[in-house]
């Protein structure tokens, strides 16, 4: 694809971190985004920064963050993928260099946390947001789209899970650490779930929780479970685990008229895995065999899937920048998803559910 913009007004863009996130995800799909430039990716790793010279020969690759601040007129956006304790100072920093900032998520640790850095971009007039790349998957844009024509009805129950089948604890800080650390499943994959259920039925009333940690060695939670009452009246269910033998569906929407239910994961993370570059003219099609269906048992229709498309996100934090276009992902939204894992995490210590304050 080529630039609109033109290569001499591109944005640059420099990659803070090229673990997993950096690599498989923000490298890739701001390299193929038209009007922008993976200029630098900021790593200390001596292998992480030959990986990125052996895929990005034209991208710099910085040392530290210090050094990044330093030049931070050379670059326009800053995009941070580093464990999840450092979102928020380094978004921090960022912002004070006088960068526009891409955060991945959880936003913060806090929602305090999160307020503040809101309030910072708002008094700098710097775009901050946040990468919530599952709303462009798939199975989420088919279900939305089944729900704003009325094809299941009034909605009542929502199901949704991100379960793995991994019995052994990886040594790292995602499994080995605590939740101070944002470590656990609440943190890694409760963010996209939540922030799934409140685009689709409004904001949450009320928050139910269990945390369970069952593997030798891991502190934070690998096993939960959060039920979410809506302001609307909808319940969202959602579970996450790392010890799930056997599968739910990914998705289960019970409505008055019927239901839609979807298994498997929309095929985008995998195919940037692989290393596909995510502007292919097939980005984001599933095929059939992954089509989720609607209907009553015994009489089911298969739905075509909605083309997923993670690079809508940075396509609009390009806007966003550039021409002062909406954000991708509204910080009030940010928040609220970090007010409801904190809602979770009492529930889960006193065994109740506990309510949320009301806007």
């Amino acid at each position: 694809m080529t630039s609109s913009h033109g290569a001499d007004h591109d944005l640059h863009v420099a990659l803070i971190g090229y673990g997993k996130g950096g690599a498989v995800f923000h490298a890739p799909l701001i390299d193929a985004t038209p009007g922008l430039r993976l200029s630098a990716v900021v790593t200390g790793d001596p292998g992480r920064r030959a990986a990125v010279r052996e895929r990005y020969p034209d991208t710099e690759v910085i040392a530290s963050v210090d050094e990044l601040w330093r030049r931070a007129d050379d670059f326009e956006i800053a995009a941070i993928t580093t464990p999840n304790d450092s979102h928020a100072p380094l978004a921090r920093a960022a912002l004070e260099a006088g960068l526009a900032v891409v955060v991945d998520k959880p936003f913060a640790l806090t929602s305090a946390e999160a307020r503040e850095l809101a309030e910072e971009s708002r008094r700098l007039g710097q775009v901050l947001t946040v990468f919530h790349n599952r709303r462009w998957d798939s199975d989420f844009l088919t279900l939305w789209k089944l729900i704003d024509e009325g094809t299941l009805g009034r909605v009542h129950r929502f199901e949704s899970r991100f379960e793995r089948w991994r019995p052994e604890a990886k040594e790292t800080w995602r499994d080995q650490g605590g939740v101070e650390e944002g470590a656990g499943l609440l943190y890694d994959l409760g963010p996209h779930l939540i922030d799934q259920a409140v685009n689709l039925f409004g904001p949450v009333a009320s928050v139910y929780a269990e945390l369970d940690s069952h593997r030798p060695g891991v502190r934070a939670d690998d096993d939960t479970f959060v039920a979410l009452t809506h302001a609307s009246g909808v319940r969202s269910h959602l579970w996450m685990s790392a010890l799930t033998a056997q599968l739910g569906p990914r998705f289960r929407a019970l409505g008055d008229r019927t239901a839609f239910t979807v298994s498997g994961l929309d095929g985008q993370e995998r195919r940037l895995e692989r290393g596909e570059r995510p502007d292919a003219p097939d980005w984001g099609e599933e095929p059939k065999a992954r089509w989720g269906a609607f209907g009553l048992d015994g009489d089911l229709r298969a739905v075509p899937s909605e083309r997923g498309d993670y690079p809508a996100f940075y396509a609009a934090v390009r806007d966003a920048v550039g021409e002062g276009d909406p954000l991708p992902v509204e910080l009030h939204e940010a928040v609220h998803g970090l007010e409801v894992i904190e809602a979770a995490r009492q529930s889960a210590e006193t065994g109740r559910v506990v309510a949320l304050a009301a806007d």
